[in-house]
């Protein structure tokens, strides 16, 4: 059996497991706004180098434009805008908790709008990772400086929302017929950056990036890794994990993300892993396998 989209959803949290790490020594640099454009400039511009290098046509429907448009609207200005924001209010461990929901949310909008359907063995592997993702998520110390308040909660499911939808409009595109992962992620990013640049300035949230990156030099290359490993590769990849698996099953496999990131964790920042942060990525490594097997 032919597993492109199941083995592409887990590289992408691989990958956005690197770029968590970048983006947040690079959020504390330069601030989450500034961070949150610069980084979909750099990958706009590392996209359509690849294309032309690499001699892509867009070749696209206009409803494929489109619905790729609406994507990156919904995904990567409304969702992430969502998302930051509950990162600044409850802490990224309970909203990356909250993301843990998108893969429900997205199972549910494809079944309404795409008729997918998932086997029996597919749910129970969602839940079982899931249930994992959401042990090792929760496994921090009570002392942290975040609280826990009902608006937190209501951004961090705004961005599990906007995760899901994005996804099910790029599938929309992709049923009409095959789109190059470099180009699709390219209209995504670009399109996102056309509409929430312009806003931003016109609030005063972004400064000119040759002035912020002047001041802090180590900002920009923990921003351009971080754009790399994430809008530029990570993106692309679950955009073809989205062509070739159904919706529920790459936002599940994506969300693995937290899993990941342990050996990292411990080798990067020396923390100690605890036997409940183990005993929910083995959970969760289980759950992923009767996906697999669904």
């Amino acid at each position: 059996m032919n597993y492109l989209g199941e083995l592409s959803a887990l590289l992408t949290a691989v990958l956005w497991s690197g770029t968590s790490i970048a983006f947040s020594s690079a959020a504390e640099k330069i601030g989450s706004v500034q961070l949150n454009i610069n980084r979909m400039i750099f990958a706009s511009v590392f996209l359509i180098s690849t294309i032309f290098l690499m001699g892509y046509k867009f070749d696209l429907t206009n409803s494929q434009f489109t619905n790729l448009i609406i994507s990156g609207v919904i995904g990567l200005v409304i969702g992430d805008s969502f998302l930051f924001k509950s990162y600044q209010m409850i802490g990224a461990r309970i909203s990356m908790l909250l993301m843990a929901l998108s893969p429900a949310l997205s199972a549910i909008l494809a079944f309404i709008f795409l008729n997918e359907t998932i086997s029996f063995l597919g749910i129970i592997g969602i839940l079982i990772t899931i249930s994992g993702i959401a042990l090792v998520v929760l496994e921090r110390n009570a002392n942290s400086k975040y609280h826990i308040t009902t608006l937190g909660i209501v951004y961090g499911l705004l961005g599990a929302m906007g995760q899901a939808g994005g996804l099910i409009f790029a599938k929309f595109a992709f049923n009409e017929g095959h789109i190059t992962g470099f180009i699709a992620t390219f209209i995504r990013v670009f399109s996102s950056v056309i509409i929430f640049l312009p806003i931003m300035m016109l609030l005063r949230k972004y400064k000119n990036p040759y002035k912020v990156f002047n001041k802090n030099k180590s900002a920009l290359g923990v921003t351009l890794i971080g754009t790399i490993l994430g809008p530029f590769l990570g993106i692309t990849f679950s955009l073809i994990a989205v062509e070739n698996t159904k919706v529920g099953i790459a936002a599940t496999l994506m969300s693995t993300m937290p899993i990941i990131m342990l050996p990292m964790v411990k080798y990067i920042y020396k923390e100690k892993l605890t036997w409940r942060a183990i005993t929910g990525a083995v959970i969760a490594v289980l759950g992923v396998g009767l996906i697999f097997l669904r």
